[in-house]
């Protein structure tokens, strides 16, 4: 399990996932966001009829429920908000990040 860090427009998380989440975290949230949502007949709650609403909490549910049950993602500490052009603290600088 790694860290990376996530955020949909609003406070930094930090969520320990699986490791091949992690180093391929933009493959999987962009799998999550712009095809699971959109056609999954397990999606239809995020869907409005402006188009779909989510955070980055339902990507590590879509993890934990479908994806790797086996190996559950948590969260490990809520960074507030930091721009992205700011620098995280020294331990996570190094994670991979996400914002949707």
């Amino acid at each position: 399990m790694k860290y990376v860090v996530l955020s949909a427009d609003g406070d930094r998380m930090v969520y320990c996932v699986p490791n091949k989440v992690a180093d391929n975290l933009e493959d999987y949230c962009i799998e999550f966001s712009n095809n699971w949502l959109r056609t999954s007949p397990h999606a239809k709650k995020y869907r409005t009829g402006r188009g779909v609403c989510y955070s980055e909490e339902d990507f590590i549910e879509y993890l934990n429920q479908w994806i790797f049950p086996e190996q559950p993602s948590h969260l490990v500490e809520n960074l507030g908000w930091i721009d992205f052009d700011e620098n995280l603290p020294d331990k996570y600088k190094d994670c991979p990040q996400f914002n949707f």
